[in-house]
């Protein structure tokens, strides 16, 4: 019967204590003759192929590609031939050291070539193997990562350097030398002349102006945003107004209604109302509106927040808006109430333009900006009319959510500007 022999991950020297499998040179199956070799492993001095001391048929492999494995366990199996007292395998020879020497590799101390016999199985069993190709004696001139990534720590190019190994092969010792040889002093260049100092009115970015300066800075180098914009139908929305003022009690302004509408497109799509936690790598979703409204005063932008939205009727919201306006304008707003705005919104068009594309006020996730509301020629029940129309911009963190979601919200805040009877479902 043909005899198992297991072959060892060998000690491949220089005090290498395990190597990592890149490639299989053969498959179970596979008829393999001495010192063919088998399998290509890496390690930290260099990338080999291993050659298998037995010839016979492999039986099994130990370890898949990319495996890193110590010096002394098993790589494959082989059943070598029929054997007899007179053709017995002589099996590698336990000593300190291992048997066989890979090229370009050696072991503490000099070891005697041995010499094995294999006897052949028969054809039923084995199919005639190739001849081995013939080894090449002394060192294979290959550069190890070791000394590849010397070179590339160090910014030197192996290809401008000179090997002292065999057959110009470059060392370690090369790598160390060019690391120590000075680079060339590049030859002295004229200094340019000092740029001229830029002429005009020079304002500090400081106070309110250094603070937007600062948060919008980094809301666009923190937070990848898109901008998605629809027009849509307020004269529904226009008439709704007028109705609700004419029946008495508080005034109720386009920004209320616009607030409201935020409220309960956030309840559908509460992506929006989040924050991205960095150091984590997590999404937070926030259980609370505390909703954030551009008022621009004498001082600069301020974005002051009304706390609990989602809780809050047209009527409340109005009320609520107006106390911050006027504490905006008063420069009476603390800094909790510019403070945990969860999402924001932006009506630029008292500024007399149709459309933007908002910044949005970090760390929120969404902002959504309202231009103004104009007669413009609109389609109305398939006959063109004059209707009273505004262009809606909503600007989100990509990260949240994609644009299908952003669509959906800016859809459904629009179905509302054109349909507010929308809003009866949720109040």
């Amino acid at each position: 019967m043909p005899k198992v022999l297991e072959f060892k991950l060998p000690d491949l020297g220089e005090g290498l204590t395990e190597a990592e499998i890149v490639r299989w040179l053969v498959a179970v199956g596979d008829v393999v003759v001495v010192d063919q070799p088998v399998v290509e492993v890496e390690t930290a001095k260099a990338m080999v192929e291993v050659p298998c001391p037995y010839g016979g048929v492999v039986t099994a492999r130990f370890g898949e590609e990319g495996t890193e494995l110590p010096v002394g366990a098993p790589l494959l199996t082989v059943a070598v031939g029929p054997v007899g007292e007179e053709d017995a395998v002589k099996e590698v020879e336990s000593s300190e050291h291992s048997g066989n020497v890979l090229v370009g590799y050696g072991t503490a101390a000099a070891t005697t070539r041995r010499r094995s016999r294999v006897r052949p199985m028969t054809p039923a069993a084995v199919p005639a193997a190739p001849p081995a190709p013939a080894k090449a004696a002394g060192p294979v001139p290959v550069i190890s990562p070791l000394v590849r990534r010397l070179a590339r720590e160090h910014g030197l190019d192996l290809r401008e350097l000179r090997g002292s190994g065999p057959e110009g092969l470059i060392l370690r010792a090369d790598v160390e030398s060019a690391m120590r040889t000075p680079a060339p002093v590049p030859a002295p260049v004229a200094p340019a002349a000092p740029a001229p100092a830029l002429a005009g009115e020079r304002i500090a970015l400081k106070g309110i102006r250094g603070a937007v300066a600062d948060k919008l800075s980094r809301s666009r180098t923190e937070i990848p945003d898109a901008t998605c914009w629809v027009d849509a139908d307020a004269t529904e929305l226009m008439a709704a107004r007028a109705a609700m003022n004419a029946a008495g009690g508080p005034k109720v302004s386009v920004l209320a209604l616009l607030a409201r509408i935020c409220t309960a497109a956030l309840a559908r799509f509460p992506e929006l109302n989040s924050t991205v936690d960095l150091a984590a790598r997590e999404i937070v979703r926030l259980p609370e509106v505390h909703l954030g409204f551009a008022a621009q005063t004498e001082r600069g932008l301020v974005v002051p927040v009304v706390r609990d939205a989602h809780t809050r009727n047209v009527d409340s919201l109005g009320a609520e808006l107006a106390r911050l306006t006027e504490a905006a304008r008063t420069g009476a707003l603390t800094p909790a109430q510019l403070t945990g705005g969860t999402f924001t919104l932006n009506n630029y068009g008292v500024f007399g333009v149709d459309g933007s594309t908002p910044i949005i006020n970090h760390p929120e996730a969404a902002m959504l900006g309202v231009g103004r509301i104009i007669p413009k020629p609109w389609v109305h029940e398939g006959e063109l009319a004059v209707r009273q129309v505004v262009q809606l911009s909503l600007t989100f963190d990509h990260r949240v959510c994609d644009g299908g979601t952003a669509g959906g919200f800016l859809r459904y805040v629009a179905d509302c500007v054109e349909h507010p009877a929308v809003l009866l479902r949720t109040l």
